[in-house]
């Protein structure tokens, strides 16, 4: 509804537009009429109803629908009042209000061509076709000189199948217009809708005498003879359009069509390589074809890609071809396939970022960190203004553990991404500078660059653990670490780094026992076996009276290699040994 009040809103703001240009009656509200407004009253209509239209253009829209109701007391017959009139009550949602007013507008001025077309319009948008049809036929008659609604009544009427009526609006046009291809097409179209074959063929011989030079129509008809078994007419018409334009693709292919249709298996491929191997025809003609040809072959995979691995061979000189490929091979799950169509695609065409993220697609799934940082170096120069190949461009040269090369790359991505890119992220590129910050010990430009990741996106957990995480190692603004910490456990509890994080606050705070109580948590989803984890778990077992448990959880973070400092001196001296 919300959609429908919004078109309607549009025609009415346009036909409003144009009224006021063109017809001075409008304006003042006068129609023909045996009442005649004294002079006195037509001033004040006048004041009113400029009133309404000067309190409109400063937005003061109930000053407006207030005016335009004392201009209608003292005109009840204005019809430029009532049509305006209708947009008020049509932003307050009182449709019927909305319907009087139109009706009143068009009932006052019959002669307005504009009052009419929205009101036609409102018929429609409420699904009143009924009412929209007598009005559209009589506007046929009284803007004799107008197509427009002409166009609209043949909508609905294709609409609503009234094929007949279709037809005689069409001959209507062609009579006001002249003969051309959009109303005879559609003509056809409709004849073949009702069955009426004879009418059909008719109407593309008229095409094909109008313009004899135009080879389309007669392959059209040829089209039209194979859909009635009449297969040998369609086979002269190709064969004599072929012998005037050889690489006419319409026809090689209706051909091709004609030799499968007839059994002719080995013609029909000879005439298909015929077509897809002409370098004479374009790419953009071959690539109609192949639509075509997967839309009535796509399910046999091996048919369609022995056909595409041919065109394949030659070489393509544009990527519309290999992309249409490469989209059909992934469609099918036939990546490994469609991974060497995607490069011949970039070769082609470096800025095809379809192709390009793909690609990049599978290289992340791979983890292959050299594949990811070769494709998205290239991203950044052919597709400046696309955030995703900064971004993985700086996850892989952080996982390269290119830390200054990662902090580049998002200081350029801050500063060069599009202006309505989404906040969040943004978010993510001050993450990664701030983790490459700590990398290098560079705390105080590390934490600036976390809190600017979280004025961007306060929920980003990534950067809510990271920053608690490095506070509580340094063992300050704790109760700030505890608050980020606590929102990351909050949106994920499963998560074990973070219970792991929020654990380890809490240790630091000398509060052991709710500790304990998220290490165990942590533990329990401890699926990658973190030696972090297990030598943080032993230190709060420790601290909570269970020096046993303690012992076991140090020992397995050595078994799961532990680079800890002390953990060894804990093991031997069997107590925690802060580091």
């Amino acid at each position: 509804m919300r959609r429908m009040k919004k078109a309607i809103l549009f025609l009415l703001a346009g036909c409003m537009v144009t009224a006021c240009t063109t017809s001075r009656h409008f304006l003042r509200g006068q129609v023909p009429s045996t009442d005649t407004l004294s002079e006195e009253q037509q001033r004040k209509y006048d004041y009113f109803y400029l009133e309404a239209y000067r309190l409109k253009t400063v937005n003061d829209n109930a000053g407006a629908f207030e005016m335009l109701r004392h201009s209608l007391d003292i005109n009840p017959r204005a019809a430029g009042a009532h049509f305006e009139i209708a947009q008020f009550y049509l932003h307050m949602n009182q449709i019927p209000q909305v319907q009087s007013s139109l009706e009143k507008a068009v009932l006052y001025s019959p002669d307005n061509y504009w009052f009419c077309q929205g009101l036609a319009a409102f018929y429609q948008q409420q699904g009143n076709a009924d009412k929209a049809v007598t009005l559209l036929e009589s506007m046929t008659k009284r803007f004799p000189n107008r197509v427009e609604p002409l166009y609209t009544l043949l909508n609905i009427y294709s609409r609503t199948q009234q094929y007949n009526k279709s037809i005689t609006i069409l001959n209507t046009l062609e009579e006001k217009t002249g003969k051309n291809e959009q109303i005879s097409m559609e003509k056809l179209r409709v004849y073949l809708m009702m069955k009426d074959n004879k009418s059909a063929f008719r109407e593309i011989e008229s095409l094909i005498a109008e313009y004899p030079l135009d080879m389309r129509y007669p392959v059209i008809l040829g089209d039209l003879y194979m859909q009635n078994d009449k297969m040998q007419e369609a086979y002269t018409l190709y064969n004599k359009v072929l012998a005037e334009d050889p690489n006419n693709a319409q026809a090689l292919y209706s051909l091709a069509s004609y030799y499968e249709v007839t059994g002719q298996k080995e013609r029909y491929q000879q005439q298909l390589d015929t077509l897809l191997l002409n370098r004479k025809v374009s790419s953009d003609v071959k690539l109609d074809v192949m639509r075509r040809f997967v839309a009535e072959n796509g399910s046999d995979s091996t048919r369609v890609t022995s056909l595409f691995d041919r065109i394949m061979e030659q070489d393509p000189d544009d990527s519309q071809l290999p992309m249409f490929y490469a989209r059909y091979l992934v469609a099918k799950n036939m990546n490994d396939k469609a991974l060497p169509v995607l490069r011949q695609v970039l070769d082609l065409e470096p800025d095809n970022s379809a192709a390009r993220l793909t690609l990049l697609g599978d290289a992340i799934r791979r983890q292959d960190t050299t594949a990811v940082i070769r494709l998205c170096e290239t991203g950044v120069e052919t597709n400046p203004d696309m955030p995703e190949f900064y971004f993985y461009l700086a996850v892989g040269y952080v996982q390269a553990e290119r830390t200054d090369d990662a902090l580049a790359i998002c200081r350029k991505a801050v500063t060069k991404v599009k202006p309505d890119t989404k906040k969040e992220v943004l978010s993510d590129f001050y993450t990664i500078m701030a983790d490459a910050y700590h990398t290098r010990n560079e705390n105080t430009q590390a934490y600036a660059a976390y809190d600017s990741a979280l004025v961007y996106n306060p929920a980003n957990v990534g950067a809510l653990n990271n920053y608690a995480y490095y506070l509580s190692l340094e063992r300050k603004s704790l109760d700030k670490a505890e608050e980020m910490s606590y929102k990351t456990v909050k949106a994920e509890p499963n998560n074990a780094t973070y219970l792991d994080t929020y654990a380890w606050i809490l240790f630091e705070k000398g509060k052991y026992a709710e500790a304990r109580i998220y290490i165990d948590n942590a533990i329990l989803n401890n699926s990658d076996k973190s030696s972090v984890i297990m030598e943080h778990c032993g230190d709060i077992y420790y601290m909570t009276g269970d020096a046993e448990g303690a012992m076991k959880f140090w020992k397995e973070a050595l078994e799961a290699g532990s680079e800890s400092k002390t953990l060894k001196q804990k093991i031997a001296k069997k107590k925690y040994i802060p580091e």
